[in-house]
């Protein structure tokens, strides 16, 4: 393994986060969902999936969920297998395969191509979240503690700014057909999703040819792949329930990551439907959240050197629940706009401080980092599951999606008293025993 701290290694790690990116800005948040809105604006905005009619954001949340079931499913077996082959890297190199050509098909939807299109979307999300419960284990590996939310804040910085350079782009074409001669209404979006494919494949190769393999977590043994991948994972349980500051974290970042994920997800879809807001003004509004979302992350990495991750937490899930109630009543698109200046200062902080907070729990010198952050990936997109589900649920049974929102204030509720849990249990371990780094977040 690489000397931990090594730049070359960090960039090269951070540079993943800057090729999938790109599909987590363009596809689940500006692009994509104002496309599909507009394509299915019709019949009241119903659509019919393989015979089954559905509210047309309703059907995406669906599909939503239904991938990143999937990878809850998967992913518990593919990283304990990882480790104990060795091999993440090949498993990274297969997720981003698949999303990329998912991309790439979503070039062919159009309103008479809708379970093309729904496919597609469900396995590009596949690929993106699959492909970051590997990246995400490589932190431990190439940062020692101390540098954990340094290096982790870097991911995400990269990830902004690559997602906007590509958006950029994009915002050309979508907004200005005419100066490229196209006439075609529906061409630029589908040409955006085509270049987030091949954004993504080519960004990835800087990480793939850079980054080390991983190595076996052990020398020889007497069961083959599939059973061993699940006692590794056994063996990862058993000591998740030994770490008493793990086990009470992981509840507190299922629930408040069921609001933050959700709203990252369907905030496009709830301006276009609820605010009538137009292409262009969406795209303006996600490219000012990430541009904002940069400080944010370098911000909460800074205030957790001085009052730790925990708290810095707790102060950002209270903001979270102030975004939501804020959403209930926004009437106007400045009021949205300032809602998500908002959204954009706590979105980055609050995914890079979870991750390091996570990765500063685990024990020293662990080999199986992969399938230890299997556990903390599946937290999240169980979350995702429970949060966008919910969310498209309640749509469809009250009519609107306001009623959803106040469903994801509550999930926050829950988290901030998990949280507040957390902190108490931490200081009562502190005062019984001299901390060590790791304790220290």
């Amino acid at each position: 393994m690489e000397t931990k701290n090594n730049k070359k290694t960090i960039r090269a790690w951070a540079f993943f986060d800057w090729a999938n990116s790109a599909y987590n800005l363009v596809i689940t948040s500006t692009i994509f969902p104002a496309y599909y809105v507009a394509i299915t604006k019709a019949n009241g905005g119903r659509v019919t999936f393989f015979g089954k009619s559905f509210v047309n954001t309703a059907l995406s949340d669906y599909a939503l969920s239904a991938a990143y079931l999937i990878i809850v499913l998967l992913l518990p077996i593919l990283s304990s297998i990882a480790d104990y082959k060795g091999n993440k890297k090949i498993f990274m190199q297969f997720f981003t395969a698949i999303g990329a050509l998912a991309c790439g098909v979503l070039y062919f939807f159009d309103a008479n191509h809708i379970e093309l299109g729904i496919i597609a979307f469900a396995l590009a999300a596949i690929g993106y979240s699959g492909g970051f419960v590997f990246y995400n284990s490589y932190l431990p590996e190439i940062a020692t503690v101390d540098m954990q939310d340094k290096v982790s804040a870097k991911g995400f910085t990269y990830g902004y700014i690559g997602s906007v350079l590509l958006q950029l782009i994009c915002f050309v074409f979508v907004m200005k057909p005419e100066l490229f001669g196209i006439v075609d209404e529906t061409f630029p979006a589908r040409l955006s999703f085509l270049l987030v494919g091949l954004w993504w494949m080519g960004f990835a190769l800087i990480p793939f040819i850079v980054l080390p393999k991983g190595s076996p977590n052990a020398v020889s043994h007497d069961h083959n792949i599939i059973k061993g991948g699940f006692i590794e994972l056994g063996k990862v349980w058993q000591k998740v329930k030994t770490m008493p500051l793990l086990k009470r974290y992981l509840p507190a970042f299922f629930f408040y990551s069921m609001g933050v994920q959700t709203i990252m997800l369907v905030a496009t879809g709830f301006a276009a439907k609820e605010l009538h807001m137009p292409t262009s003004a969406l795209i303006t509004t996600i490219l000012i959240i990430q541009l904002v979302a940069i400080g944010g992350a370098t911000l909460m990495s800074r205030l957790s050197g001085r009052f730790g991750n925990v708290r810095v937490l707790i102060a950002v899930v209270i903001i979270w629940i102030g975004v939501c109630a804020a959403a209930y009543l926004t009437k106007t698109a400045t009021e949205f706009y300032v809602v998500a200046a908002v959204v954009g200062l706590v979105m980055g902080g609050i995914q890079s401080m979870s991750r390091s907070t996570y990765s500063k729990y685990l024990p020293e010198n662990i080999t199986d980092t992969a399938s230890f952050f299997s556990f903390y990936d599946v937290t999240e997109k169980l979350a995702i599951v429970g949060g966008v589900f919910s969310f498209g649920f309640f749509e469809e049974l009250t009519g609107s999606p306001r009623n959803s929102v106040l469903v994801l204030a509550i999930f926050f509720i829950i988290g901030l008293i998990l949280l507040f849990s957390l902190l108490a249990a931490e200081k009562k371990i502190k005062s019984l025993t001299l901390p060590s780094p790791k304790e220290r977040v």
